[in-house]
């Protein structure tokens, strides 16, 4: 495939790992209104918001097949319409069950746009000989921030059925555009593999497999303390260090911008370093500075330890999906983004059992301790990761 064929490839996926985040951040930002309008209990509202991961999980692995069948490219373009038309729907139930429901729709089409997308990464990492899947991860959360930020906006002056219908008519339009562009170039296919040898399905030994896993293991240890920090990290900042309640919203969003701007420039840092230091320096980096945000006595360190787990985490979850996809194509993809979210979901309540047991400072150095376990697996792996 010809260098600028590429180049615009890569320009539809960015803008899709974009659009993903955004209307993503914007349905979050939208939680606390559609709350108060369905009238249900905090309870209720978590076992509706279990909707988006059981939807996701589901359709993850089915998706790694329909990529394997008709490809990657039809998939997210597919993927993107579902996705931007179910985000409107939310404002439009008025019970926690009719909540559940249509979020397992939003979640089943956000977990298929993500395997579909990152299985489409994969060919194009391929092809161009470049490390270049952490600026495709970056794109998404810069457009999660930019979500983020205009919901915030939008909250104060438009209801969340506006708010939302206009995410959905700007997902649309975006979906429209790149989805063209998208549509019209094949997968690329890598240099070292023959056109015919697309089109058969590989058949994985058991060594494969095992390593499949392993990457999809790290990528469950770095995406827990993701999702231990959204929920946990501003409670921490408020109740344990006393931070006024302005201040302590912005730990996540510390945290955050770091992860940000660490996949943004990951290409440099994996093209210098290479996987498995990248894995190994990131996860390290990411123990300590989580290690300084739970445990420092006054707010300002701990921003500044959420900031260096930022950093540390932003490029093991993509250098582990590119590995496994690498390996396995979608069906290596699908298992490592699976257990990457599974990650997700299990820190949040695991870091609440655990603040009952102990104390929250200390249930959080559970992810100081998963980011060291991702740098010792990635050490581990690190034949695999040269080969």
């Amino acid at each position: 495939m010809p260098g600028n064929d590429l180049t615009r490839l890569r320009i539809a996926l960015t803008i899709f790992f974009a659009l993903d985040g955004f209307i993503f951040a914007g349905w979050v930002v939208r939680i606390p209104a559609i709350k108060e309008q369905t009238g249900a209990s905090a309870s209720a509202l978590g076992l509706a918001l279990l909707g988006v991961s059981a939807g996701a999980v589901i359709t993850m692995t089915l998706t790694g097949r329909l990529c394997r069948r008709f490809g990657s490219h039809p998939v997210t373009v597919v993927c993107g319409v579902l996705l931007s038309l179910s985000v409107a729907l939310p404002p439009l139930t008025h019970s926690a069950l009719a909540l559940g429901l249509v979020l397992l729709i939003f979640g089943a089409a956000y977990g298929g746009i993500n395997v579909a997308f990152n299985s489409a990464a994969v060919d194009l990492v391929a092809a161009l000989r470049r490390p270049v899947m952490p600026s495709f991860h970056g794109a998404f959360s810069l457009g999660g921030m930019i979500g983020a930020g205009l919901g915030g906006l939008a909250a104060g002056s438009l209801s969340p059925t506006r708010h939302l219908l206009g995410l959905s008519l700007i997902g649309l339009l975006v979906t429209a555009v790149a989805g063209c562009s998208l549509l019209r170039h094949e997968p690329p296919v890598p240099p070292n593999r023959l056109p015919q040898e697309e089109r058969v399905p590989r058949r994985l030994d058991a060594r494969t497999r095992g390593l499949v896993t392993v990457f999809g293991l790290i990528a469950l240890c770095t995406a827990y303390g993701e999702g231990a920090l959204a929920d946990w990290g501003a409670l921490h900042l408020e109740q344990d260090l006393k931070a006024h309640p302005g201040i302590a919203a912005v730990g996540y969003s510390c945290f955050a911008l770091a992860m940000t701007i660490g996949r943004l420039s990951g290409t440099t840092l994996l093209e210098r370093l290479g996987r498995t230091r990248t894995v190994v320096a990131g996860g390290t980096t990411a123990a300590v500075g989580m290690l300084l945000g739970a445990l420092a006595p006054t707010v300002w360190a701990a921003l500044l330890g959420f900031a260096i787990t930022g950093l540390g985490l932003a490029n093991i979850f993509p250098v582990a999906v590119e590995r496994a996809g690498a390996l396995a194509g979608p069906s290596g993809v699908a298992t490592a983004s699976t257990l990457g979210y599974g990650g997700m979901l299990l820190g949040p309540p695991a870091i609440g059992f655990m603040a009952d047991w102990f104390s929250l400072p200390a249930a959080l150095t559970s992810v100081a301790a998963l980011a060291a376990v991702a740098a010792v697996i990635g050490f581990g792996t690190r034949r695999a990761a040269a080969s």
